[in-house]
């Protein structure tokens, strides 16, 4: 018998988020998040994504033993404002038995129903800055901070199960020593010249803060017209920036600004932390800030998290400025390994940029989508 639980107390919550722990346990590549971040994030009076949207979260008991969890999400703002009809289910994590993933999604298909939705969509979070797609090749690669790791059958099931890919996702890496300068040193001088840009470096975070929430508002200008996106909040822009923005190097934020001081583009690049997180094991203390700040300070591989062009500035060449001025910091810092996170397979304006640096794609993963008429409730299942 598989039973379901609403996971609702700081303790049960507990349970759910370390429950990938013992799935995952010596698995080499997998990448636990940090507990209390995780906590935080599932917390309704401390995450402004509850603003606009609703989750639950449940676990899945077999003789009194998790085996599985799942996140069921609505995104009222996706709803209401771009009419998609759409329950979301993320934070899915699942033992190979089709049986639990099956019992798991039912909760989902009930909040969809409940509300009148037409379709169910995930794994994916709350928003465009969560974590997103169910890995389907890539299953040997050290995962990252910002991505999801999963077992093969994953993926199985939900074809199994009847659901259809809704979109696709590619993971990159290619060695520094691929970046070759002249492909983007003298265009980026043209192209500052012809469109009056200057770009930005910094070296203290005190000095990006009164960049950052200009640097939203283009964020949600440049990937507006991306499939499923929502835009970030002014709460949420507060959020992220107490969440994140310590995380990352001053150095690796960089910024163009046209003769106006308007921002036309933003690219922010993460130092690899996925050692660090390995090493802390999901706990901050004793010792994980310690790994934490010293992959800050000294990771030779970098993750690109985020770029952003304005409108009116892509097809410019504008990444070559934005390229330009990387170079120049990765090879003080002797950074060996440039590692892209996922960008949506269609995305064609965002992978030629990279063509020149020969990137090799390590890892590709999906969303799956099913429709909610296709379901037939299972009444052997128990919550």
């Amino acid at each position: 018998m598989i039973t379901i639980k609403e996971a609702k107390t700081k303790k049960e919550l507990t349970d759910y988020i370390k429950f990938p722990f013992a799935l995952y346990k010596n698995n080499p590549y997998w990448v636990p998040p940090i507990i209390a971040d995780e906590l935080e994030t599932f917390d309704k009076t401390k995450n402004p994504a509850f603003e606009n949207a609703e989750a639950y979260f449940y676990l899945a008991y077999k003789n009194n033993e998790i085996v599985g969890r799942i996140a069921a999400i609505v995104n009222w703002q996706e709803v209401n404002t771009q009419q998609k009809k759409k329950v979301r289910f993320g934070w899915f994590d699942v033992i190979d038995d089709i049986n639990v993933t099956k019992a798991l999604l039912e909760k989902v298909y009930e909040l969809g129903r409940k509300n009148a939705l037409e379709y169910v969509e995930g794994p994916m979070g709350f928003s465009n800055l969560d974590k997103v797609g169910v890995l389907t090749e890539g299953f040997n690669e050290l995962g990252t901070m910002v991505t999801w790791y999963n077992h093969p059958y994953y993926a199985q099931h939900f074809e199994t199960l009847g659901y259809e890919t809704e979109k696709e996702y590619i993971e990159s890496k290619f060695p520094f020593s691929n970046v070759r300068p002249e492909h983007f040193e003298k265009a980026q001088e043209v192209i500052k010249k012809r469109y009056q840009l200057t770009a930005l470096n910094f070296k203290k975070t005190e000095e990006v803060m009164p960049y950052v929430d200009k640097m939203f508002d283009l964020f949600n200008t440049s990937y507006a017209n991306l499939s499923s996106f929502v835009a970030v909040s002014d709460v949420q822009k507060e959020y992220f920036k107490k969440k994140y923005l310590n995380f990352i190097n001053p150095e690796y934020i960089k910024f163009v600004v046209d003769k106006d001081g308007n921002l036309v583009a933003f690219a922010i690049v993460m130092p690899s932390f996925s050692e660090a997180l390995q090493k802390a094991k999901g706990k901050l203390f004793p010792f994980g800030f310690y790994h934490l700040l010293k992959a800050r300070k000294h990771s030779k591989d970098v993750a690109f998290y985020l770029i952003g062009v304005h409108p009116e500035y892509q097809k410019k060449g504008v990444h070559a400025v934005i390229f330009n001025e990387y170079y120049t910091t990765f090879k003080e810092k002797g950074i060996e390994n440039c590692i892209r996170t996922p960008e949506l397979a269609d995305n064609h304006a965002i992978h030629a940029i990279w063509k020149n640096f020969d990137p090799k794609i390590t890892c590709r993963r999906k969303t799956f989508k099913k429709n909610l008429e296709q379901y037939i409730f299972n009444p052997r299942i128990t919550s």
